[in-house]
Protein backbone atom coordinates (compact mmCIF):
# COMPACT_ATOMS: atom_id res chain seq x y z
CA UNK A 1 0.00 0.00 0.00
CA UNK A 2 1.36 3.42 -0.63
CA UNK A 3 0.44 6.06 1.27
CA UNK A 4 0.89 9.85 -0.79
CA UNK A 5 1.18 12.31 1.91
CA UNK A 6 1.39 16.47 1.63
CA UNK A 7 1.48 19.14 3.25
CA UNK A 8 0.92 22.51 1.67
CA UNK A 9 1.89 26.19 2.75
CA UNK A 10 2.01 29.76 1.43
CA UNK A 11 5.54 29.62 -0.62
CA UNK A 12 8.50 32.06 0.82
CA UNK A 13 10.18 34.06 -1.69
CA UNK A 14 11.85 32.06 -4.75
CA UNK A 15 13.90 32.73 -7.65
CA UNK A 16 11.62 32.57 -10.49
CA UNK A 17 12.87 30.43 -13.75
CA UNK A 18 11.47 29.35 -17.31
CA UNK A 19 12.03 25.69 -16.74
CA UNK A 20 12.52 23.39 -13.63
CA UNK A 21 13.70 19.89 -14.94
CA UNK A 22 14.44 16.47 -13.02
CA UNK A 23 16.45 14.13 -14.82
CA UNK A 24 15.82 10.20 -13.39
CA UNK A 25 18.00 8.08 -14.83
CA UNK A 26 17.60 4.26 -14.42
CA UNK A 27 20.91 2.93 -13.13
CA UNK A 28 18.98 -0.62 -11.45
CA UNK A 29 20.66 -3.84 -11.90
CA UNK A 30 19.87 -4.73 -15.75
CA UNK A 31 22.28 -1.92 -16.79
CA UNK A 32 26.35 -2.49 -16.55
CA UNK A 33 28.79 -0.37 -15.77
CA UNK A 34 29.50 0.18 -19.56
CA UNK A 35 26.06 1.51 -20.23
CA UNK A 36 26.17 3.39 -16.91
CA UNK A 37 29.15 5.17 -18.60
CA UNK A 38 26.87 5.74 -22.00
CA UNK A 39 23.98 7.36 -20.48
CA UNK A 40 25.96 10.23 -18.25
CA UNK A 41 28.47 10.88 -21.19
CA UNK A 42 24.93 10.96 -23.41
CA UNK A 43 23.92 13.46 -21.46
CA UNK A 44 26.73 15.46 -20.19
CA UNK A 45 27.31 15.78 -23.89
CA UNK A 46 23.74 16.88 -25.06
CA UNK A 47 24.18 19.74 -22.44
CA UNK A 48 27.78 21.18 -24.31
CA UNK A 49 26.28 21.14 -27.67
CA UNK A 50 26.05 25.09 -28.85
CA UNK A 51 22.20 24.62 -29.62
CA UNK A 52 21.56 23.52 -26.46
CA UNK A 53 23.48 25.92 -24.59
CA UNK A 54 21.91 28.88 -26.42
CA UNK A 55 18.63 27.56 -26.16
CA UNK A 56 19.49 27.51 -22.35
CA UNK A 57 20.28 31.49 -23.13
CA UNK A 58 16.98 32.29 -24.06
CA UNK A 59 15.67 31.46 -21.04
CA UNK A 60 14.73 33.07 -17.89
CA UNK A 61 16.78 30.73 -15.84
CA UNK A 62 16.66 26.65 -16.13
CA UNK A 63 17.28 24.79 -12.55
CA UNK A 64 18.21 21.55 -13.27
CA UNK A 65 19.25 17.95 -11.12
CA UNK A 66 20.01 14.75 -11.39
CA UNK A 67 19.73 11.46 -9.83
CA UNK A 68 20.21 8.02 -10.26
CA UNK A 69 17.36 5.06 -9.38
CA UNK A 70 16.69 1.43 -8.89
CA UNK A 71 14.07 0.32 -5.78
CA UNK A 72 14.85 3.25 -4.11
CA UNK A 73 17.21 6.68 -4.62
CA UNK A 74 20.12 6.99 -3.07
CA UNK A 75 20.50 10.68 -2.51
CA UNK A 76 24.56 10.82 -2.26
CA UNK A 77 25.13 10.02 -5.93
CA UNK A 78 22.94 12.44 -7.34
CA UNK A 79 23.57 16.13 -8.53
CA UNK A 80 22.15 18.66 -6.35
CA UNK A 81 19.71 21.53 -8.13
CA UNK A 82 22.07 23.88 -10.45
CA UNK A 83 20.83 27.32 -12.15
CA UNK A 84 21.74 26.95 -15.64
CA UNK A 85 21.82 30.76 -17.88
CA UNK A 86 24.93 31.00 -19.31
CA UNK A 87 27.88 28.92 -21.37
CA UNK A 88 29.84 28.72 -18.07
CA UNK A 89 27.22 27.26 -16.13
CA UNK A 90 26.20 24.66 -18.36
CA UNK A 91 29.91 23.64 -19.08
CA UNK A 92 29.92 23.16 -15.26
CA UNK A 93 26.75 21.32 -14.88
CA UNK A 94 27.89 18.66 -17.77
CA UNK A 95 31.40 17.83 -16.16
CA UNK A 96 29.55 17.20 -12.94
CA UNK A 97 27.26 14.59 -14.95
CA UNK A 98 29.99 13.23 -16.54
CA UNK A 99 31.80 12.53 -13.08
CA UNK A 100 29.54 11.20 -10.92
CA UNK A 101 29.77 8.07 -9.22
CA UNK A 102 27.09 5.30 -9.64
CA UNK A 103 25.09 4.45 -7.24
CA UNK A 104 26.30 1.05 -5.50
CA UNK A 105 22.37 0.20 -4.83
CA UNK A 106 21.55 -1.48 -8.09
CA UNK A 107 18.33 -3.36 -7.44
CA UNK A 108 14.82 -3.34 -9.19
CA UNK A 109 13.07 -0.90 -11.35
CA UNK A 110 10.78 1.60 -8.94
CA UNK A 111 9.74 3.86 -11.93
CA UNK A 112 6.60 5.04 -9.38
CA UNK A 113 9.06 5.97 -6.76
CA UNK A 114 11.49 7.72 -8.99
CA UNK A 115 8.76 9.66 -10.00
CA UNK A 116 7.61 10.35 -6.31
CA UNK A 117 11.13 11.50 -5.69
CA UNK A 118 10.97 13.97 -8.48
CA UNK A 119 8.44 15.58 -7.04
CA UNK A 120 9.97 15.79 -3.57
CA UNK A 121 12.68 17.65 -5.65
CA UNK A 122 10.44 20.22 -7.16
CA UNK A 123 8.30 20.61 -4.28
CA UNK A 124 11.47 21.30 -1.98
CA UNK A 125 13.76 23.13 -3.44
CA UNK A 126 14.32 27.25 -4.13
CA UNK A 127 13.37 27.87 -7.67
CA UNK A 128 9.43 28.91 -9.24
CA UNK A 129 9.45 28.15 -12.32
CA UNK A 130 6.59 28.43 -14.96
CA UNK A 131 7.56 24.90 -16.55
CA UNK A 132 7.81 21.95 -14.02
CA UNK A 133 9.48 18.72 -16.01
CA UNK A 134 10.43 15.30 -14.87
CA UNK A 135 12.39 13.09 -17.47
CA UNK A 136 12.56 9.74 -16.68
CA UNK A 137 14.69 7.19 -18.47
CA UNK A 138 14.99 3.87 -18.40
CA UNK A 139 15.24 -0.24 -20.30
CA UNK A 140 12.82 -1.58 -18.16
CA UNK A 141 9.20 -2.09 -16.63
CA UNK A 142 8.40 -0.82 -12.85
CA UNK A 143 8.57 -4.33 -11.01
CA UNK A 144 8.52 -2.48 -7.28
CA UNK A 145 7.08 -0.19 -5.55
CA UNK A 146 4.29 2.16 -6.23
CA UNK A 147 3.02 2.05 -9.95
CA UNK A 148 3.99 5.45 -12.17
CA UNK A 149 0.45 6.06 -12.77
CA UNK A 150 -0.11 7.21 -9.03
CA UNK A 151 2.91 9.50 -9.00
CA UNK A 152 2.24 10.52 -12.31
CA UNK A 153 -1.06 12.02 -10.94
CA UNK A 154 0.64 13.24 -7.93
CA UNK A 155 3.21 15.10 -10.39
CA UNK A 156 0.15 16.22 -12.80
CA UNK A 157 -1.76 17.84 -9.67
CA UNK A 158 0.98 20.03 -8.85
CA UNK A 159 1.58 21.18 -12.50
CA UNK A 160 4.54 18.63 -12.81
CA UNK A 161 4.74 17.27 -16.93
CA UNK A 162 6.89 13.59 -16.91
CA UNK A 163 8.53 13.03 -19.76
CA UNK A 164 10.01 9.34 -20.67
CA UNK A 165 13.10 8.22 -22.57
CA UNK A 166 12.52 4.23 -22.79
CA UNK A 167 15.60 2.65 -23.70
CA UNK A 168 14.53 -0.77 -26.09
CA UNK A 169 17.33 -3.04 -26.01
CA UNK A 170 15.03 -5.72 -28.40
CA UNK A 171 16.25 -8.46 -25.76
CA UNK A 172 14.67 -11.63 -25.71
CA UNK A 173 14.43 -11.36 -21.78
CA UNK A 174 12.17 -8.00 -22.27
CA UNK A 175 9.14 -9.18 -24.89
CA UNK A 176 6.74 -6.53 -24.27
CA UNK A 177 6.75 -3.39 -25.49
CA UNK A 178 8.43 -0.97 -23.49
CA UNK A 179 7.65 1.99 -25.90
CA UNK A 180 4.05 1.27 -25.17
CA UNK A 181 4.32 0.86 -21.67
CA UNK A 182 6.14 4.15 -21.08
CA UNK A 183 3.80 6.01 -23.75
CA UNK A 184 0.48 4.48 -21.66
CA UNK A 185 2.53 4.39 -17.83
CA UNK A 186 5.45 6.96 -17.44
CA UNK A 187 4.27 10.04 -19.74
CA UNK A 188 1.78 12.11 -18.29
CA UNK A 189 0.33 15.65 -17.99
CA UNK A 190 -0.14 18.22 -20.97
CA UNK A 191 2.41 18.15 -23.80
CA UNK A 192 3.82 15.44 -22.32
CA UNK A 193 5.98 13.23 -25.06
CA UNK A 194 8.65 10.06 -25.30
CA UNK A 195 11.72 9.98 -27.14
CA UNK A 196 12.83 6.58 -27.82
CA UNK A 197 16.63 5.54 -27.72
CA UNK A 198 17.40 2.00 -29.80
CA UNK A 199 19.81 0.41 -27.63
CA UNK A 200 22.34 2.36 -24.94
CA UNK A 201 24.66 3.24 -28.33
CA UNK A 202 21.68 5.51 -29.35
CA UNK A 203 20.52 7.10 -25.89
CA UNK A 204 22.72 10.34 -26.66
CA UNK A 205 20.99 11.11 -30.09
CA UNK A 206 17.84 10.33 -28.18
CA UNK A 207 18.39 12.94 -25.11
CA UNK A 208 19.78 15.79 -27.71
CA UNK A 209 16.52 15.44 -29.14
CA UNK A 210 13.93 15.00 -26.35
CA UNK A 211 16.36 17.87 -24.60
CA UNK A 212 16.03 20.23 -27.41
CA UNK A 213 12.23 19.84 -27.54
CA UNK A 214 12.17 20.89 -23.72
CA UNK A 215 13.78 23.29 -24.09
CA UNK A 216 12.33 25.15 -27.30
CA UNK A 217 10.14 27.66 -26.93
CA UNK A 218 6.33 27.42 -26.70
CA UNK A 219 3.36 29.41 -27.89
CA UNK A 220 1.61 28.69 -24.17
CA UNK A 221 2.24 26.68 -21.24
CA UNK A 222 -0.75 24.90 -19.03
CA UNK A 223 1.87 23.36 -16.42
CA UNK A 224 3.05 26.48 -15.10
CA UNK A 225 3.75 26.09 -11.07
CA UNK A 226 1.43 25.77 -8.47
CA UNK A 227 -0.19 28.31 -6.54
CA UNK A 228 0.82 26.81 -3.21
CA UNK A 229 4.00 24.97 -2.40
CA UNK A 230 4.95 22.10 -0.51
CA UNK A 231 6.87 22.35 2.23
CA UNK A 232 7.02 18.74 2.21
CA UNK A 233 6.12 15.07 0.08
CA UNK A 234 6.48 12.24 1.83
CA UNK A 235 6.09 8.54 -0.63
CA UNK A 236 5.38 5.67 1.85
CA UNK A 237 5.70 1.98 0.59
CA UNK A 238 4.71 -1.25 2.27
CA UNK A 239 5.35 -4.16 0.88
CA UNK A 240 6.63 -4.55 -2.60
Amino acid sequence: MVALLLYGEHAQAKTPVSIELVLAVDTSISIDGFEYDLLMTGIANAFRTPEIIDLIAQQNGVAVTLFQWSSEVNEQHMIPWHLLSDSGSVLSFAAKVENVKRSVDRLFTGIGTAIGFGVRLIAENEFEGHQLKIDVSGDGRNNIGVAPSVSGRLANALGIVVNGLPIVTYSDSYPYDLTAYYRDQVMSGPGAFIEIADDYGDFSRAFARKLRRELSPVISQENSGPDVVLAAVKVVEEGD
